[in-house]
């Protein structure tokens, strides 16, 4: 008798927990969903994190991410510069290409960055929006090199 009363409390129990975990399993795990993993570290006076990641994302096809999963790479990209005193543009644009930790999803920066590019220029009388354009086209240039040296472009 006890063991009646027993099971038909447990059954119900075991079959939720049975129901949830197999809606779970129909929900992909977040590692699947993320298409790309960029992070941007720019002076936002020069470039938006929106225009540098805009940059990245048209830039490194899909067949980059294939080689390099999401879950396990981040590209980084940084820009810095500004006008000087003389209205002279210096800008400096680097991507790199870091492996993520298995746990915490954190770029390791020990040891270095699988792949690192950098690009420069300097635009002598420029205003502040001719500035923000140089910025992009040194970010693009430094994407393409990281690109080219993974898949043919």
């Amino acid at each position: 008798m006890k063991r009646v009363a027993l099971s038909s409390l447990l059954v119900p129990v075991l079959l939720g927990m049975a129901g949830t975990a197999a809606a779970q399993a129909d929900v992909p795990h977040s590692r699947d969903v993320k298409k790309t993993n960029l992070l941007d570290h720019s002076n936002h006076n020069l470039i938006d994190t929106a225009v540098a990641k805009a940059v990245l994302t048209d830039n490194i096809p899909a067949r980059v991410w294939k080689i390099h999963k999401p879950g396990d790479f981040a590209f980084l990209s940084q820009v810095e510069g500004g006008l000087n005193a003389q209205r002279t543009c210096v800008v400096t644009a680097r991507v790199m290409l870091l492996p993520l930790t298995g746990t915490l999803n954190v770029p390791m920066w020990r040891p270095l960055p699988k792949m690192t590019a950098t690009a420069y220029d300097a635009q002598v009388n420029s205003s502040t929006d001719q500035c923000k354009e140089v910025a992009k086209e040194k970010l693009k240039e430094a994407t393409l090199a990281i690109v080219s040296g993974i898949v043919k472009i």
